[in-house]
């Protein structure tokens, strides 16, 4: 059983590059979430690499040899330097900041350029790329008589379209791409529904576009 284009009622994941993304069986409007992997991959080389330099100079130690001169020189900087100092100030901030940035990175779903769409089926989770979802609205756009050009963009909770009319009367053509957006946005099946803001206006001097 088939349904619009670009999306399928079926759980067999749909072809790359169709724009439609499938998911797990949680929730029915919650976003897809990101798996971070280039953060979490970054993070861990960094901890590998402290981790593998502290604990070479630890065996070394125990060994007999001096340790590294560039750990004793922090050491001592780090015992002498009060904790007003520019520096020391810096270096917390900087560590602030990349503990905030990974907390961020933890809590929030990211893929903001996933839509959640309806659910038709308990075991199939899709989404729509909002550049997907773009284009569609665009083409339903352009076949209203009297429309020369349209841009679109699609946020989670907000659809804004802005048309170029060279003909017809403004009132008549925003009427009409109402309606079509309207039905457009319908089909689009997602869980939450987008508010429609248009606005309508003639070409500018010389063909400019808004």
């Amino acid at each position: 059983m088939s349904g619009p284009p670009g999306t399928t009622a079926d759980p067999a994941p749909p072809p790359t590059g169709s724009g439609v993304v499938t998911g797990g069986a949680s929730g029915g409007r919650r976003r897809f979430w990101s798996a971070r992997r280039v953060p979490a991959a970054l993070l861990a080389l960094a901890v590998l690499v402290i981790v593998g330099v502290f604990l070479y100079d630890i065996a070394a130690v125990r060994a007999g040899r001096p340790g590294m001169s560039w750990r004793r020189d922090l050491a001592r900087q780090l015992a002498e330097r009060p904790l007003d100092d520019v520096w020391v100030l810096t270096g917390a901030a900087v560590a602030a900041a990349l503990g905030l940035w990974l907390l961020v990175l933890a809590l929030t779903p990211g893929l903001r350029s996933l839509l959640t769409m309806r659910r038709v089926r308990p075991d199939v989770r899709a989404g729509l790329d909002r550049d997907a979802a773009a284009t569609v609205l665009r083409d339903r756009a352009m076949e209203v008589a009297g429309v020369q050009s349209v841009r679109v963009a699609v946020r989670r909770r907000r659809t804004n379209v802005r048309a170029v009319s060279h003909f017809r009367d403004l009132d008549d053509v925003r009427d009409d791409l109402t309606a079509v957006l309207d039905g457009a946005l319908r089909g689009l099946g997602l869980a939450r529904p987008s508010t429609l803001s248009l606005h309508v206006r003639r070409p500018g001097r010389k063909g400019r576009q808004p």
